[in-house]
């Protein structure tokens, strides 16, 4: 695991190859049972660039997303509620594409709430997530 101690209230979890650029915080963050993350992108872990297109970022976003979970000790099933955000309304079915290839069961899904707004420096789309973990 790729994790930080913190002596205050939990501890900083990262995925290996991911930046937030310039800003000082981390992917995510496990207290107890909670894991929440930061602002999850599709970036490509093998050089920490961004995509042009939007599958291909649903892509690196949705694997960052299960890469963060497994550092956190948990697994797509333990998350509860999934924030995303879409430069467009025009992204989401790259969106859904991913959100289906990880939760196909529709009775065992997270909740989700999708929003359209202005993403930073090329980004498409953008996840959070709280994952909840029981085991």
């Amino acid at each position: 695991m790729n994790e930080k101690s913190t002596e205050r209230h939990g501890r900083s979890i990262e995925v290996e190859g991911i930046t937030h650029g310039h800003a000082p915080i981390p992917m995510g963050a496990r207290v107890g049972n909670m894991m929440y993350s930061s602002g999850i992108m599709g970036k490509n872990p093998a050089n920490d660039s961004l995509p042009a297109d939007a599958p291909s970022q649903s892509k690196f976003m949705f694997a960052n997303m299960c890469t963060l979970l497994a550092n956190a000790g948990a697994s797509l099933k333990h998350v509860v509620h999934v924030k995303a955000y879409i430069k467009d309304n025009t992204y989401r079915d790259a969106l859904n594409e991913g959100w289906l290839k990880c939760f196909p069961d529709p009775l065992d899904r997270p909740a989700r709430h999708t929003m359209v707004t202005d993403l930073p420096g090329g980004m498409l789309m953008q996840i959070e997530i709280v994952a909840v973990l029981t085991d």
